[in-house]
C-alpha cells in the first residue's frame, strides 16, 4: 500500500504509516544476511556489504523523514536494491572505463586517447612482470629506460635522437631548464598559448629558469623580429603550435625551415613544441590541416621537438622530446629527468603504439584515435538505426531520432576541424534530460558520458566502440527504467 494510493489521507495517518516503515526497518544484521544470499555478492568482503547497508539504511531514512513515498510492501526488496548498488560502486575501480558518446575523439576529461588492443596487453603483460626499464639485456650492464623506444621515435621520426618524460609540459620545462636557464628564449607573440590545466607558457618558461621574450604582435610576426631579438642572452628559438586556438585573417608568421636556418646562423637551438605528436598526414583521412607533423619538423631543421604521446600519436601520456643527439644527451643528464621520468607500464604502451605506427594501415585499423577518424559515415548510421530500433519500445521515451552532425578530434587538436558524423538525439519522458544525464554518467555497470544539448541528450557513436553498442543500449534502458521507478 502506498501513500498514493490514499490521496485523501489525513496528515496524522500518513504520519503513523510513515512511523510504521521506520520501524519495520530492518537491523543492519539482518539487511547484511539478506544481502548475502543475492547470487551478485559472492566473493565480495563482508565488510563492504555491512558499509552498503549502514548505506542503503541510511538512505532509506532520510526518504521517509523527507516524507518521499515508499511502497509498503517493496521496503525489505528496495533495501537491497539499494545496498548492491552501493556494493556495486565500492567495488568497481576508482578509475572505472566509461563509454564516451560525446564525440569528441580525443577527450581530456576522458584520459584523452584511448590505447590500443596491442598496446593495453603490452602494458598489462609489463605491468605484472618483471621488465628490463634499466638492464641491458644483451651486455648485462645498466641500460637507460628511454633508450627502449629511442630507436622506434628516430625511425619514425627521422631525428637522430629522442627521450620521454611524463607529459608534453615536462618536456618543454626539462628542455629550457637545460638549454637556457638564465637566458631569454625568443617567441612568437602569438605563440603564447594558455591550455587546461594552468598552463601558461609564460609561467612555464619561467618555471623553467628561461626569460621569455616576445617578438612581433599576436596577428603577425616576421623573421626579422627574431633577428632584431637576438643577442648576447639569448639561449634559443622557439616555435609553439597554437593547438587550441587560429588566429585568422591579416596574419603572418615564420616557418620552421626559417627559423631553423636563423638559429643555424647564430648557432642558436631551435625548439619547435608541436603539441599534439601526429606521425601521419591527417589528410589521409580527409581533414585539411596545418596540425604539423614530427617528421616535418625535423626535416625542416629543429634541433628539438616536443609532442604529447597521448592525442594525435593515440599512446599513453607521456612528453615526447626528439632531435639533436647532442641536445637530447643534455637533457637527459639534468638533475630534473629523474623527477619526471616514465615507469615501466607507460614504456611498454608508449612502445606498442610505436610499433604500429610502422604501417599506416594498421595503425589506422588499431589505433582507437585513428580508427575513430576514418570510421564511414554510413557504418555509424547504420549502428544508430540497430540501437534506435531497440529502444523503439521504450515507454519512457518522447522521441529517439538520428541527426547528421559534426564531432571534434579534442585534446587541443584542430580547434576549428569539424569531422561529419551522426547522432541519436533522445528526448525523455518522465525526467528532465539532466536528470536523465546524470543517471547515465552515474551507471554502476556501463557509466555513459554524453552531450545535453536542446532539450535532448545526444550520442554520438564515433568515439563509442563496436562493441559497446550493446551496453550503451543497456545502459540507456536502465536509466530511463530508474525514471520510471
Amino acid at each position: 500500500m502506498t501513500e498514493e494510493s490514499h490521496p485523501a489521507s489525513s496528515p496524522e495517518s500518513r504520519d503513523d504509516e510513515r512511523g510504521d516503515l521506520l520501524r519495520r526497518l530492518p537491523s543492519v544484521h539482518q539487511l547484511v544476511e539478506s544481502i548475502m544470499s543475492d547470487e551478485s555478492v559472492p566473493g565480495t568482503p563482508r565488510s563492504i556489504i555491512v558499509d552498503a547497508a549502514r548505506d542503503a539504511l541510511d538512505s532509506m531514512r532520510t526518504k521517509l523523514v523527507a516524507h518521499e513515498s515508499i511502497p509498503a510492501e517493496d521496503l525489505e526488496a528496495t533495501l537491497i536494491k539499494f545496498a548492491l548498488e552501493s556494493v556495486k560502486r565500492q567495488t568497481r575501480p576508482p578509475l572505472a572505463p566509461v563509454i564516451n558518446a560525446t564525440g569528441i575523439i580525443i577527450h581530456t576529461g576522458l584520459g584523452r586517447a584511448p590505447l590500443a588492443a596491442y598496446a593495453a596487453h603490452t602494458a598489462l603483460e609489463a605491468a605484472r612482470s618483471y621488465a628490463p626499464v634499466e638492464l641491458d639485456l644483451e651486455s648485462g650492464q645498466r641500460g637507460k629506460r628511454s633508450h627502449i623506444v629511442r630507436d622506434l621515435l628516430c625511425r619514425l621520426t627521422g631525428a637522430e635522437s629522442a627521450t620521454v618524460v611524463n607529459n608534453n609540459a615536462a618536456a618543454l620545462m626539462i628542455t629550457l631548464s637545460t638549454l637556457a636557464t638564465g637566458r631569454s628564449v625568443i617567441v612568437s607573440r602569438g605563440e603564447l598559448i594558455e591550455i587546461g590545466g594552468s598552463f601558461r607558457l609564460p609561467d612555464v618558461m619561467k618555471a623553467g629558469g628561461a626569460i621569455l621574450r616576445e617578438v612581433g604582435t599576436t596577428n603577425r610576426t616576421r623573421l626579422t623580429d627574431y633577428e632584431e631579438a637576438i643577442d648576447e642572452t639569448t639561449g634559443a628559438l622557439m616555435k609553439v603550435h597554437t593547438s587550441n586556438y587560429r588566429v585568422t585573417g591579416f596574419t603572418q608568421s615564420v616557418t620552421t625551415d626559417e627559423l631553423a636556418t636563423l638559429g643555424k646562423h647564430h648557432d642558436l637551438p631551435v625548439i619547435d613544441d608541436v603539441g599534439s605528436g601526429a606521425l601521419i598526414d591527417l589528410s589521409e583521412f580527409g581533414i585539411d590541416s596545418d596540425e604539423p607533423s614530427v617528421a616535418a619538423s625535423i626535416e625542416a631543421g629543429a634541433d628539438l621537438v616536443l609532442f604529447s604521446g597521448d592525442k594525435l600519436l593515440g599512446g599513453p601520456q607521456a612528453g615526447i622530446i626528439v632531435g639533436k643527439k647532442a641536445l637530447v644527451d643534455r637533457i637527459e643528464k639534468n638533475p630534473m629527468m629523474r623527477a619526471m621520468r616514465v615507469d615501466k607500464i607507460i614504456l611498454a604502451a608508449l612502445g606498442a603504439t610505436l610499433q604500429l605506427h610502422r604501417d599506416p594501415t594498421q595503425a589506422r585499423e588499431s589505433i582507437p584515435v585513428l580508427r575513430s577518424l576514418t570510421l564511414p559515415l554510413d557504418e555509424l548510421q547504420r549502428r544508430s538505426n540497430t540501437l534506435i530500433e531497440r529502444l523503439d519500445n521504450a515507454e519512457a521515451i518522447t522521441s529517439a531520432t538520428l541527426h547528421e552532425t559534426h564531432a571534434y578530434l579534442g585534446g587541443g587538436s584542430l580547434p576549428t576541424e569539424a569531422i561529419k558524423s551522426c547522432a541519436i538525439r533522445i528526448i525523455p519522458k518522465h525526467i528532465s534530460e539532466e536528470d536523465f544525464a546524470h543517471r547515465l554518467r552515474n551507471a554502476t555497470t556501463s557509466p555513459v558520458v554524453t552531450r545535453v544539448r536542446d532539450g535532448a541528450i545526444w550520442f554520438d557513436l564515433r568515439t563509442v566502440f563496436p562493441e559497446q553498442d550493446s551496453a550503451l543500449g543497456q545502459a540507456i534502458l536502465d536509466a530511463l527504467d530508474e525514471g520510471l521507478s
